[in-house]
């Protein structure tokens, strides 16, 4: 663990230990789920394995109760917050856009300003469509080379604060998904001096909780809440997710809030994953994410050494815009071998098997952590060698911003509730956006709802649509049509 000592028994998993011995019992099932432990669906049984299934499971005192926890899951929970240097942990079955809405649910009230910048995921900006608050941007410097935002500099965020004195919270990313970290240290300070809370979306930084020389995690930091991805780094399966508690805020108010929109259905699947892998980084994880970071800078090394491409780190470190850097990320720029990412994505996966996190306009990112081989990083390295030596074009023409300023003319819930109309994209140019349109992955708003439509902002989507690039969000699949106000 980093910079903290094991209190708790680190080696009990009491959520998987109650399943244990839940399963051995072979208890008749008069409840729910219907599949009745596998029997009334052999084809799920025979897809999933009878173990998994017998293990999906409903709420019963023996096993406790996810929305009131008072057992084992509440155990569970414990050992969370010990692992993780929290004062409370919540257990998340619906992903950590669950976890990062919670978090602002918690913060935020209708009419409350909260500072944050504007590179957030679209789970961010969805709270402020459901809870009414004010977003207070802090627009990141851009890389001019890379064409990414980077993280919001200390004197914006003072800015900000002073500009807004009675905004309730302050946001971070830490880090961004291309590993980008702010002064998170000195924005908690900064915040906490102005009577404000610091929220930490750490989707991306399970790891800095178990690492060495890795960035700052956000309950070390001080800061007041985080919501951490435990199934991307953290070996947990997909959907499972922690919201961390600092000391200064309410706990059953924070289960209070989480009760109103998370399922009252929570899978032991889930949970239990979450048990297991809590352990499992708590012995393992300094020497797996301590690999992982040799592993990214070996890549990193071998990949600029072919040319073309740039896999940028820790040189990026200003002591600012960009304080730190995620040494186990390995996000490679491409524009220079005349591909957009997008592009690479879509070729690494269709002629070498390979299937990387994301590519965008001008990236890629390969998502490195604890079942990661150095042969299969051979093989990724390998591959984007000969597509340099096969598809490399002249680049001219090829966009290079990621990020786009946005011009906020109405809070996200006014715009998302309000009247609006349809219509087509090329005619949208002026208009405030009603909806989301986003690349997903990353699954950062390009517009978010209450924005501007600029002929910037157009370009880049038809660009980005052009390339291949995945487009969600909207009403219309296609996106040959958006919703404006009316």
């Amino acid at each position: 663990m980093k910079n903290s000592r094991i209190r708790l028994d680190q080696s009990r998993a009491p959520i998987y230990e109650a399943l244990e011995t839940f399963r051995r019992m072979r208890v008749v099932p008069f409840d729910v789920p219907g599949h009745k432990r596998g029997r009334g669906n052999p084809e799920l049984t025979a897809f999933l394995g009878q173990q998994c299934v017998g293990m999906d499971v409903n709420s019963m005192k023996p096993l406790d109760n996810l929305c009131h926890p008072v057992s084992v899951i509440r155990e569970a929970e414990q050992l969370a917050a010990d692992a993780f240097g929290a004062a409370h942990a919540f257990l998340m079955v619906g992903g950590t856009t669950s976890s990062v809405q919670s978090m602002i649910l918690t913060a935020c009230k209708r009419g409350d300003e909260i500072i944050l910048p504007r590179n957030v995921h679209k789970s961010v900006i969805n709270a402020l469509v459901l809870c009414g608050a004010i977003p207070v941007y802090v627009n990141p410097e851009v890389d001019q080379r890379l064409g990414i935002s980077l993280g919001m500099r200390r004197e914006q965020v003072a800015k900000a604060i002073a500009e807004h004195p009675n905004a309730v919270a302050v946001l971070v990313n830490n880090p961004t998904y291309y590993g980008i970290c702010s002064d998170l240290r000195a924005i908690v300070t900064m915040a906490h001096n102005a009577g404000m809370l610091c929220l930490a979306d750490e989707a991306h930084g399970t790891h800095f909780y178990f690492g060495s020389a890795l960035p700052v995690s956000a309950m070390e930091a001080g800061a007041d809440m985080a919501s951490v991805s435990m199934h991307k780094s953290g070996g947990s399966l997909t959907q499972s997710s922690l919201l961390l508690v600092g000391p200064n805020v309410h706990a059953g108010y924070v289960r209070q809030i989480i009760n109103l929109t998370q399922t009252t259905s929570g899978s032991y699947l889930l949970m239990s994953s979450l048990d297991i892998s809590r352990r499992n980084l708590v012995f393992r994880g300094r020497e797996v994410f301590h690999q992982v970071a040799d592993m990214a800078e070996y890549a990193r090394q071998e990949l600029n050494a072919v040319g073309g491409y740039y896999a940028f780190g820790r040189e990026l470190m200003n002591g600012n815009s960009v304080f730190d850097f995620d040494s186990t990320k390995l996000s490679v720029h491409t524009l220079d071998i005349g591909l957009a990412g997008i592009e690479v994505y879509d070729i690494l996966r269709d002629e070498y098997d390979i299937q990387i996190e994301f590519g965008d306009i001008g990236n890629i990112l390969a998502y490195l952590s604890m079942g990661d081989r150095p042969q299969e990083l051979e093989r990724l390295v390998s591959a984007l060698a000969e597509i340099r030596r096969r598809y490399q074009k002249d680049g001219t023409g090829l966009l290079h911003q990621e990020y786009i300023d946005p011009v906020v003319v109405t809070s996200p819930q006014e715009a998302f509730y309000a009247e609006k109309v349809s219509l087509p994209l090329e005619e949208s140019e002026g208009r405030v956006c009603s909806e989301f349109v986003m690349c997903y992955p990353p699954g950062i708003p390009i517009l978010a709802p209450g924005e501007r439509i600029t002929a910037e902002i157009l370009e880049h989507i038809r660009y980005a649509k052009d390339k291949g690039c995945s487009m969600t969000g909207s009403e219309d699949p296609d996106l040959k049509r958006i919703n404006v106000l009316a």
